[in-house]
């Protein structure tokens, strides 16, 4: 038996329809037992995929009844026609769960500027309805047809206590490239069968996002195809009153940030995350941008791969990165060690902290750079040649 239980109200479906050319699961079906409440965070990028935009349309809704996934074609860049792809999948959709074309969001990702091979698309949706099941098997296979270039899928689970009575909150998420914050490159859905109001949700989705999707960073590049969506069955019978609201974000932003953090270590050829929290600036905003400088600097990601302590890039990206910093009260550490104090290099084994470095999968990067209040943490991935190789030939 699994060591978590799944969010009531919601069925689970997925298939492999031929989009791929692995042939690898392609089609993911969630399908709700009644309309739910539904939020979503998107992209921020100006070029936007179709799904996105009928996606962002129709939420935050208290009336949605399935989410439809599509992997190896992001349906961006695709004119009009990729317009009246993503509203056919919709449209399919509904026919097989019994519901209005309306109340079906859609998510796409995949390559760039290519056309939905439809008839695989419809006979796709079609089979995933037959497999749609509320197992832990039914999930599974719903979260692994998301995927494209990731190792393995992204999951995470909670039950929270709330007056004496469980909630359930289930996700699942997508992304090992083209990653960067506003909002990560990556598609996501959290399911919780808790009642919640459709604003209220999309409250506690945003603030969620904003501590996890929008702090993870693997190159830079923010896609066209980000979507986040949250979906509240209400089948528990327990609602998020003001007074269990804050107990409910704690357990919701646990789930969004542990999907984070696997998005950044399956990385495309990741092989350590970096968590970088900078503290002391002017506001936690400054923290941020600094520690998302830091993060996204090649210079700085080609040490960590090579368990290089070269402090001088991290304490450069962060007087570059555009915010007030004081550099006679800059300190750094990474992984614990103390090499850059008070504005100035200190003594340190350097052999045995490019060791350590090298051993573990996450590197700790605590940089101070004043004595303001601002503070924040994020989270990047290293810099490898199979990156630069697998990405050379991504679609030749």
């Amino acid at each position: 038996m699994p060591e978590f239980e799944l969010p009531l109200g919601f069925r689970f479906g997925g298939v492999a329809c031929g989009i791929k050319a692995s042939g690898r699961p392609d089609v993911s079906l969630i399908a709700c037992d009644q309309a739910v409440s539904a939020a979503g965070v998107y992209t921020q990028n100006q070029i936007v995929a179709a799904p996105v935009v009928l996606s962002r349309s129709r939420t935050p809704s208290a009336s949605i009844r399935a989410v439809v996934t599509n992997s190896g074609n992001a349906n961006a860049c695709t004119g009009g026609q990729g317009d009246q792809d993503a509203a056919e999948m919709c449209r399919l959709v509904a026919a097989q769960v019994g519901c209005s074309e309306e109340e079906v969001l859609v998510m796409s990702t995949g390559i760039i500027g290519r056309h939905l091979p439809m008839e695989r698309v419809e006979a796709g949706i079609a089979s995933a309805a037959e497999k749609l099941g509320d197992s832990v098997d039914h999930f599974s296979a719903a979260a692994a047809a998301i995927l494209t270039t990731d190792k393995s899928p992204k999951t995470a689970h909670r039950t929270v206590e709330l007056d004496g009575q469980q909630v359930r909150i289930s996700a699942m998420a997508k992304g090992a490239g083209m990653i960067a914050p506003n909002m990560a490159t990556m598609l996501g859905v959290v399911m919780t069968d808790a009642a919640i109001a459709p604003q209220q949700l999309q409250a506690l989705l945003s603030s969620a996002a904003d501590v996890s999707f929008n702090r993870v960073s693997v190159d830079g590049h923010t896609s066209t195809n980000d979507t986040v969506l949250a979906l509240a069955s209400g089948k528990s019978g327990i609602e998020i009153t003001p007074e269990r609201a804050d107990v409910f974000r704690e357990t919701l932003t646990e789930v969004c940030v542990e999907l984070a953090r696997e998005l950044v270590a399956d990385g495309e050829g990741a092989q350590h995350v970096m968590k970088i929290h900078v503290g002391g600036a002017g506001s936690d905003h400054d923290a941020d941008g600094i520690a998302r400088a830091i993060g996204e600097s090649p210079l700085v990601k080609t040490a960590i791969t090579g368990g290089d302590p070269n402090w001088g890039r991290i304490v450069s990206a962060a007087g570059y990165a555009g915010f007030q910093i004081t550099p006679a009260q800059t300190t750094l550490r990474i992984c614990g060690t103390k090499i850059f104090e008070n504005g100035t290099p200190i003594a340190y084994d350097a052999a045995s902290l490019s060791q350590t470095m090298k051993a573990t999968p996450e590197i700790d990067i605590e940089l101070i750079v004043g004595s303001g209040s601002g503070e924040a943490t994020r989270w990047a991935s290293d810099l490898t040649c199979e990156y630069v190789r697998f990405n050379s030939e991504y679609t030749t």
